[in-house]
């Protein structure tokens, strides 16, 4: 990679919306190239499935000529995990956030029974519509990357919030199976680890970011 200013790129989870890094990124970006893609904006034109999802971040990247760090949590960090497997080469860094590597499938399944029974106004906010919740998640029943892992070579920090049950063990695992892997659990967070605890997640960033 070229000694060039590395780009962080924040990759928010199904729910959130890229202003959720907004209160992260007060405390971290102010010396770094930060780009928060909005992942409805990615998937314009396109039926919203997993594997389209994907190709468009993928794309995204493309146009960005600097080495990146990706940092992405649930859903993002799915989509950074996977880019960093297929372009070693571009990713400097990598920080998942209640990743999975293995989709639960009975989780996912149970998620999708409750979005058939939430009201479509619960869905606004986040550019998705209801539809694009229960296609997104049928369509990543599948994933897996248990025997890919081993593709992306650059640093990886994974995260998880000691009160993120759900994806505490996916993590452990994660951390262990990565070549190049460290885990932290952070007190008192819970799934949404930049919503929950912005500062704390900014300094082990910066932490990150330093590393040579």
């Amino acid at each position: 990679m070229e000694a060039t200013q590395t780009c962080w790129l924040f990759v928010h989870g199904l729910g959130q919306t890229a202003a959720s890094w907004n209160q992260t990124l007060a405390f971290f970006g102010q010396s770094h190239k930060c780009m928060c893609p909005e992942l409805c904006e990615l998937t314009e034109g396109r039926a919203v499935a997993y594997p389209n999802l994907y190709n468009a971040f993928c794309e995204y990247c493309a146009r960005l000529s600097q080495p990146l760090a990706l940092c992405g949590l649930s859903l993002g960090g799915v989509l950074c995990l996977h880019y960093a497997i297929e372009h070693p080469d571009r990713v400097r860094s990598l920080v998942l956030i209640a990743a999975q590597y293995q989709m639960p499938k009975a989780l996912l399944k149970f998620q999708n029974a409750l979005f058939r029974f939430m009201p479509q106004s619960m869905f606004a906010q986040t550019g998705f519509d209801k539809k694009d919740f229960l296609s997104l998640c049928q369509s990543m029943m599948t994933l897996d990357f248990r025997n890919r892992l081993a593709d992306a070579r650059c640093p990886v920090l994974v995260l998880c919030g000691e009160r993120d049950r759900a994806n505490q063990k996916a993590s452990r695992q994660l951390a262990e199976l990565l070549p190049n892997a460290r885990l932290h659990i952070l007190a008192n967070a819970g799934h949404e680890i930049n919503l929950d605890a912005p500062r704390e997640l900014a300094s082990l960033l910066d932490l990150e970011a330093a590393l040579p």
